[in-house]
């Protein structure tokens, strides 16, 4: 299985959108939008910004493991 390590994250505040390069050993809990500069944390229920902001959900939920975090 071929792992996807980038991913577009929309700020739901503003609607910013920027193409970043995920970590694979880690999961990503803050993430500060570049244009509005708001602070972006996981919805309940997800592990990090990747999976509930990202167009592709973080390396360990495409690897059908629970988080690593």
């Amino acid at each position: 299985m071929t792992i996807i390590t980038h991913s577009t994250i929309t700020c739901p505040e503003c609607g910013f959108e920027k193409k970043e390069e995920m970590p694979t050993d880690t999961c990503q809990f803050f993430y500060e939008c570049e244009s509005c500069k708001t602070v972006l944390k996981p919805k309940q229920g997800d592990c990090c910004v990747y999976c509930s902001y990202g167009t592709v959900q973080c390396p360990s939920m495409q690897a059908g493991d629970d988080c690593n975090c």
